[in-house]
């Protein structure tokens, strides 16, 4: 009997063999090098099935107590081994109009149209074909950027393992930064029209404001960041006394984000970014209409 091919996707679940031929399997590549099998574990399905495998191995004596240890070591995942397969996989429908409140913060009906707003494809594909369908990959993001959580705790409401839901959030963060970055790093035409900049200026007056030309105001947060290990003077934040980025905004009357620069370090004022970067148009410049910083 001839072993499979190396390039097959061999595993414990993915091979159903029987006990002689995984004997010879493993025969077949001992008879090679340790290299080589070292290699073919990379290929398995997951560190799981592999370990399996060893401790077939091992028990077979097929490989030694130290071959056992170092391909054991070589495949166990620094991530904790939590029981995903515990829980079922997501499925919006079976969730309360509370639920999607408190984990999600948009309530069931309004998801629909979030998606269909951020043009949410049907489905993502991780670089590791990892695939999620498109509302679920949402809901992940949603979950993640609610309230500060772990990914572990987001195993009993998607049923994934952590790296897989860590994949998939970065992969939809991505996915709307590329696609709707330009609504706020750029300036907007759409809802800072001439027109509009005007009738935010009249809100701002009718309010009681000293002029009656400003339409927005400048906002700026401060991000704390873990220490560096290069340039930390650069980014390090005297007045928060942590290590930080900073994010600076104008906002407008109505509550939206007109735009966005950061992040940044220290010694950058908002204003000269604006100027240098060619972001306020000629008719902001001539004095027309102003933005407040405070």
């Amino acid at each position: 009997m001839r072993p499979p091919p190396l390039g097959a996707k061999l595993g414990y679940l993915s091979w159903r063999g029987s006990g002689d031929e995984l004997r010879l399997f493993f025969l077949y590549f001992k008879r090679s090098n340790l290299t080589l099998f070292v290699n073919l574990t990379s290929i398995m399905a997951t560190f799981r099935e592999v370990r399996d495998l060893l401790a077939f191995a091992c028990f077979e004596d097929i490989i030694d107590e130290d071959e056992f240890l170092l391909l054991w070591d070589l495949n166990t995942s620094k991530n904790l081994d939590f029981p995903y397969e515990d829980y079922g996989r997501f499925d919006l429908d079976e969730m309360d109009d509370s639920e999607c409140v408190a984990e999600f913060r948009v309530k069931k009906r309004d998801l629909p149209d979030l998606a269909a707003a951020l043009q949410i494809p049907n489905q993502f594909v991780c670089h590791q074909r990892s695939v999620a369908d498109g509302m679920e990959g949402l809901c992940m993001l949603l979950r993640r950027l609610s309230y500060p959580c772990r990914y572990s705790d987001m195993i009993a409401r998607f049923g994934r393992p952590v790296p897989v839901m860590s994949m998939v959030t970065n992969t939809v963060l991505d996915y709307i930064f590329t696609t709707h970055s330009h609504r706020i790093l750029q300036w907007n035409q759409a809802i800072l029209q001439p027109a509009q900049l005007q009738m935010y200026a009249d809100s701002v007056s009718l309010k009681g404001a000293a002029l009656n030309n400003c339409f927005g105001f400048i906002d700026g947060t401060v991000r704390p960041i873990c220490r560096p290990g290069e340039h930390q003077r650069m980014v390090y934040n005297g007045h928060k006394r942590v290590h930080a980025l900073k994010f600076q905004s104008i906002a407008l009357p109505n509550g939206l984000i007109a735009n966005m620069y950061g992040p940044v370090g220290k010694y950058i004022w908002y204003s000269s970014i604006l100027f240098l970067k060619g972001r306020i148009p000629l008719f902001v410049q001539k004095n027309t209409v102003h933005i407040w910083d405070n």
